[in-house]
């Protein structure tokens, strides 16, 4: 199977943040056991400061908070929108609007 594209956003926002969100339905179950392959990004362009969520071969699912990682538990696609802007909030202190 192709990887079948369902989320992809990149914008801007509040001038300051810069959000890129992809998230693919791929058949790849060795190297992405739930079917999905994802990257989530949101990085304050005034600090450099960063939120990424992803899950490349050979890591698996992990956030990158920094120079930070650490794992994550990869539930639905739903719930990783929900994380990850709940990260921002809690690391960047930005509330994303969109999507």
């Amino acid at each position: 199977m192709k990887a079948i594209l369902r989320i992809q956003e990149k914008y801007r926002f509040k001038d300051r943040y810069v959000i890129e969100m992809s998230l693919y339905e791929v058949d790849e179950k060795q190297r992405y056991p739930h079917g999905v392959k994802y990257g989530l990004i949101c990085i304050d362009t005034n600090t450099g400061h960063k939120v990424l969520m992803d899950n490349h071969h050979p890591k698996g699912d992990h956030i990158h908070l920094n120079e930070k990682e650490i794992s994550y538990a990869f539930t639905s696609p739903e719930k990783i929108i929900v994380d990850f802007k709940k990260l921002v909030l809690e690391h960047l202190g930005v509330k994303l609007w969109r999507h």
